[in-house]
């Protein structure tokens, strides 16, 4: 379990190709890194991956198959930045909204536009997940936790403030990119609460 708020930047030291389908990937790191453990769970672009080996500088993850097909994980290279955030501590602040690295699609990024100190984002979502956003609800975009500030059919809004731009991923990413888009972790179990209920 994640709370959206990203502890560091990390970036991508070196890929190895495992399959066709299939990578390890080495990531340079340094908050992540002060008490990790071989079995953690540490989120990369919102995507909940397990360390498999660690040095000083940096980690190592494999993303299997289905994870490649369903994120933007397959578009990034050596020297592409990322997010990163250890899984939460039971004793933790908890500042963002459940997140829980599983990611329900890839959105497009279609606007960006910059208002105020402000820079907002239109993302156009798959249409089946268009339910599960409100406006002011929650949402993770690579792994940060934001708040919808605009819905229309299946495209979200969310606004960055300077720190997000400046301390995240995101503040890199521009129209026509994509991001790993995890919806409100509550909005999906009352969704499948109601469908059961529907269908008894």
């Amino acid at each position: 379990m994640f709370t959206g708020i990203i502890e560091e930047k990390g970036t991508i030291k070196h890929i190895k190709h495992v399959s066709e389908k299939s990578i390890q990937m080495t990531i340079g790191s340094s908050t992540v890194l002060e008490d990790v453990q071989i079995g953690d769970s540490i989120s990369v672009n919102g995507i909940c991956l397990t360390v498999t080996a660690f040095s000083n500088t940096d980690f190592q993850v494999d993303v299997m198959p289905e994870t490649m097909k369903a994120t933007s994980l397959k578009m990034l290279a050596e020297g592409s930045n990322v997010n990163l955030e250890r899984s939460m501590p039971a004793d933790g602040r908890f500042g963002g909204h459940f997140v829980s690295g599983h990611v329900d699609g890839a959105g497009t990024i279609i606007r960006k536009e910059k208002q105020g100190n402000a820079i907002y984002y239109d993302i156009e979502i798959p249409e089946e997940l268009a339910i599960y956003f409100i406006m002011k609800g929650s949402v993770a975009v690579d792994g940060v936790s934001l708040t919808v500030f605009g819905i229309s059919g299946s495209t979200f809004t969310i606004s960055l403030i300077p720190h997000t731009v400046s301390e995240t991923v995101l503040g890199e990413k521009d129209e026509g990119d994509i991001v790993n888009v995890e919806c409100d972790m509550l909005a999906k179990h009352v969704k499948n609460m109601l469908s059961q209920q529907r269908e008894n």
